[in-house]
Order: structure tokens, then C-alpha cells, then sequence
């Protein structure tokens, strides 16, 4: 007989609310919710995803070694659970947003850059395939201009062309229309940027059938080589964390992996990225040579990479990382650095945003202050909700505000100064949208001890790089870009004054 669907709905609120509740006997209350859920059958897709991402939130964050077991043993079989749900003709759809997308025993459509395709097809074989239905064949004109040696026959002249014909036509032999795709794609001869720009103007959709593999965000995480941190007090609040104590802690133990390894850890970078409809330039085209691993403490623990040279930006250094707590991938984050300044940016993946977020951010920050020695971190005006809806609803002007973070742009200075006193005058009042909108409309910044104040708040890379095109890039940056690594490349130009001022002037015009 079915569960009662509001049973069902206040087992799951409790299991919610019980990432509020660590310590004071919350573990208990966790383990008998899961208990009760665990002999429940669902049968509508957003209850399913509720307790998919409550079980990764507490897999990630357990009280207790018993609500760990359990969360471990739901996991382990819920790729049935999906299995038993297909079967009664429900709609799989809810599975393929962007938020959810990854959960074992589903797939989705999505369209990625060449490069990471053509890397998907080779590691996943026949799990991933052209999704016909998703495409817009119209799009393949100059793709199939280059496959077939008569397409023109058609191009030139005709109104209506069935470009899935002639796609066929050019096909030779049976198996996968997306691995023959890339095979003579491959054997074109054009330069790398050529094959990756015919594939994307080609928006071709794949569809990607993840079964119960590994490395599904039901599953994925870095195994049991690692003591587990249980959270049996309460969760670090934002109000407990400082941001200036934390850049001014203790060094970091860093640990460089072997390449084997790197080039390990960034294929699971891409492939955990991929399945949340992800790419990252820095997981793209890693240095398998230049991982290196951090412990944070309180069971996470990151690894940063950097590019080759062949990838590195044309000005400023670029650094990723994903970084994982009790060895569940739990967001990344991409950093971009320019003599003492950094530009971060910092993307905790929807589930785990009940976590202790401002502590995991502050360590990230003194990770890299220690890597590169900069003085001011940068967010960028998208972090904080310019055209980013998500950001505005979550409030992410104040978390960065509360950190120590100010606003760069003096109008923006200004309105925030009226806010603060809003807040201060009226504690209950809370800063409408639009007013989150005006607030983020410029960077904010946070200079640490022995920065040049103001130095940085009119600078904007962009500029920098158009006044570049009418004033040449002094040699010497270009030969500095050539270093090892990264971080050599950041020393370099640390190095130089000349260079910092050349930069301040130029990046500080208006275009």
C-alpha cells in the first residue's frame, strides 16, 4: 500500500531540519528519521531528490558513526531506488536539472566544448551518445561541409536539406555516432582551436547515461584513506569566523602528488564537474604535474592545480581547485591572479550550503595567500548577484560583507553606508532584492595587513587587457609566463614595480 505522502513529507522535513540540530542529541534524532525513511517507498520525483541530497548533506557532515553507516547503506542502493521508480512510468525529468543532475541510475542531455566530449566519449564508451532530438541539425552546415565531400550539392542550393541524411551518408560502418563524430573530427587538417570551434558551432546535445557508476554524485568521493570528522557540536556560523585570524594562522601543510596521481585526481575534477553540467578551464587542461593537496582541518581537504603554459591566460595566472569534506566533493573554486591582487571565485555546490560555508571560504583564502603571497582578494560583481539571481536570494553581498569584504566602487561605498545604518537603526529589517541588485553592481575587495590601500578598486583586468592592444605587453611578462609553474609566474611579477604601476595605470582606464 502506498506511503502516506504527508508522512512521507514530515520524515523528510525532519531530516532537513536536522542539519540545524548537531550536537545536543541531534545524531539520534538523524538516525531514526533515516531509519523510518529507509523502509519508505517514493513516489514523486521531488521527494526522491530531498532525500538524495540530505543523505550526500550528512554524508558529508555526519553527527555519528551510526548516521554515517546509514547514510552509506541508502546511497549504496539508490540507484534501485530509481530503478523502482522509472518503473511505474513516472517522469525522470525533475533528474536532469542543473541542481540535481548526477544521481546514480539517471542520465541527461547536455552540450559541452569539444575537448571535454571528446574526452567523456573516450572514458565512457557507450554511456554517452549524440542526442539526435536535442540537436539542431540546421547547425551542422559547415560541420558536414568538412565530412563529406558532395554536401554542397545541397548547401548551395537548396532550401531544405536533411542534414541527418547526409550525416549518415558520410558515416562508414556501425557503432557510435559520436565516437565516429570525433574520430573524423580528429583527422581534419586544421589546428585544435578549428576543431573545437566547427563542434560548437554545431551545438551538439550528448546524452549521458550514468547507471550506478563511481563517479555519480551518489557515489563519488576520495575513499577511505582519512580519519572521518563527526559533528557532534554545533556547525561553525559565519559570526564565529574570522577572516583576518584565518590569513594570519598557522602555515599549511602542502604536498605535491606525484603525476600519476594529479592526472588521477583531475580526471575525477572533470567527471565530477561534467555530471553538475560543469567545466572548468583549469580541469580542462590541468597540469597533472603541478597538483598539489592541502588538509584544512574538520575533515576537508582541497588539491589545487595550475595550467602549462600552452593554456595559460594571456595576463594573469590561473589556479582551480575542488576541494572536499570527509572526502565528498562538495564545490570548487577557480582563482586569477595579477602581481598582489586575486580574483576569487568560489562555488559550493548547492547541497552542502547549509555547511560551515565561511570557515571553508576563509581557509581556502589563507590556502592561497600562502601559495602566491597576494595582498587583496577581489570578488567579482557576479559572485554577489550582478545578473545572478541565485546570489541575490541567497544574500551573498552580506556573506562577503560580514567577512570583511568592501565595496571598491564609491557610489556603491556610499548606498552600503545607508544600509548599515538601516540595520543598525532596525535589527528586524532585512535589504530587499533591488537594493541587493544596487549593492552588487561593483567588485569587492579585502586588503590584508601590508596591502596598498585603494591601490586595486578601480582596476579591471578587461581594461588592462584592451589598453594592452595599443600598448604592447612589456617582454619580460611574456618570458615570466614560461615558468614551471604558476606560482614562480605570480614571484615574477611580483618582482617588478614597474610592471604593477604599468598595470594600475592601464586597468584603471574606462572603455
Amino acid at each position: 500500500m502506498p506511503s502516506d505522502p504527508s508522512s512521507l513529507g514530515r520524515l523528510l522535513d525532519r531530516l532537513e531540519a536536522a542539519k540545524r540540530l548537531f550536537g545536543s542529541g541531534g545524531g539520534r534524532e538523524t538516525a531514526q528519521v533515516l531509519n523510518a525513511l529507509s523502509r519508505r517507498n517514493f513516489f514523486e520525483p521531488g521527494s526522491l531528490i530531498r532525500y538524495h541530497e540530505a543523505l550526500l548533506f550528512f554524508r558529508a557532515y555526519p553527527p555519528t558513526r551510526e548516521v554515517l553507516r546509514l547514510v552509506e547503506r541508502e546511497l549504496r542502493f539508490f540507484a534501485a531506488r530509481i530503478a523502482r521508480f522509472a518503473r511505474t512510468g513516472a517522469d525522470l525529468d525533475p533528474f536532469e536539472e542543473p541542481d540535481v543532475s548526477g544521481i546514480a541510475g539517471t542520465a541527461f542531455t547536455a552540450i559541452f566544448s569539444y575537448d571535454i566530449t571528446r574526452w567523456l566519449a573516450a572514458q565512457r564508451g557507450v554511456d554517452i551518445e549524440i542526442d539526435w532530438d536535442a540537436c539542431r541539425p540546421e547547425l551542422f552546415g559547415p560541420l558536414l561541409a568538412r565530412l563529406h565531400p558532395y554536401f554542397d550539392e545541397d548547401a548551395l542550393i537548396e532550401a531544405n536539406i536533411p542534414y541527418l541524411a547526409w550525416f549518415r551518408a558520410a558515416q562508414r560502418g556501425r557503432g557510435s555516432d559520436l565516437r565516429w563524430l570525433i574520430a573524423q573530427i580528429e583527422r581534419l587538417p586544421v589546428s585544435p582551436a578549428e576543431r573545437a570551434e566547427l563542434f560548437a558551432g554545431a551545438k551538439i546535445a550528448v546524452r549521458w547515461t550514468l547507471d550506478n557508476a563511481a563517479f555519480t554524485r551518489t557515489h563519488a568521493w576520495l575513499g577511505r584513506k582519512r580519519l572521518t570528522f563527526f559533528h557532534n557540536r554545533p556547525l561553525l556560523q559565519r559570526r564565529e569566523v574570522s577572516l583576518a585570524a584565518e590569513l594570519d594562522s598557522s602555515p599549511l601543510q602542502l604536498h605535491r602528488l606525484s603525476a600519476r596521481r594529479g592526472g588521477e585526481m583531475l580526471d575525477f575534477f572533470r567527471l565530477t564537474s561534467a555530471t553538475r553540467y560543469r567545466e572548468l578551464h583549469g580541469f580542462t587542461y590541468g597540469d597533472p604535474e603541478r597538483v598539489i593537496h592541502a588538509d584544512l582541518g574538520r575533515g576537508v581537504e582541497v588539491c589545487v592545480n595550475g595550467v602549462p603554459p600552452d593554456h595559460r591566460l594571456p595576463l594573469r595566472a590561473y589556479h582551480s581547485g575542488m576541494f572536499f569534506k570527509n572526502g565528498v566533493p562538495i564545490g570548487y573554486i577557480e582563482c586569477l591572479t595579477l602581481f598582489d591582487r586575486m580574483e576569487v571565485g568560489f562555488n559550493l555546490y548547492y547541497t552542502f550550503r547549509e555547511g560551515e560555508t565561511a570557515w571553508l571560504y576563509a581557509r581556502l583564502l589563507r590556502l592561497f595567500r600562502q601559495l602566491t603571497q597576494v595582498t587583496t582578494f577581489a570578488v567579482d560583481p557576479y559572485q554577489i548577484g550582478h545578473h545572478n539571481d541565485e546570489a541575490i536570494d541567497s544574500g551573498a553581498f552580506w556573506f562577503y560583507r560580514k567577512l570583511g569584504f568592501r565595496p571598491a566602487d564609491p557610489q556603491v561605498a556610499k548606498l552600503l553606508a545607508i544600509e548599515e545604518a538601516r540595520l543598525r537603526a532596525d535589527p528586524q529589517h532585512r535589504t530587499p532584492a533591488r537594493t541587493l541588485r544596487r549593492l552588487a553592481a561593483g567588485w569587492m575587495l579585502y586588503e590584508t595587513p601590508g596591502a596598498e590601500k585603494g591601490a586595486w578598486d578601480r582596476f579591471e583586468a578587461r581594461g588592462f587587457a584592451m589598453a594592452l592592444r595599443r600598448s604592447p605587453f612589456p617582454p619580460d611578462v611574456q618570458r615570466a609566463k614560461q615558468a614551471p609553474d604558476e606560482t614562480r609566474f605570480i614571484r615574477k611579477l611580483q618582482a617588478s614595480t614597474r610592471l604593477r604601476r604599468l598595470a594600475l595605470r592601464l586597468g584603471s582606464k574606462t572603455f
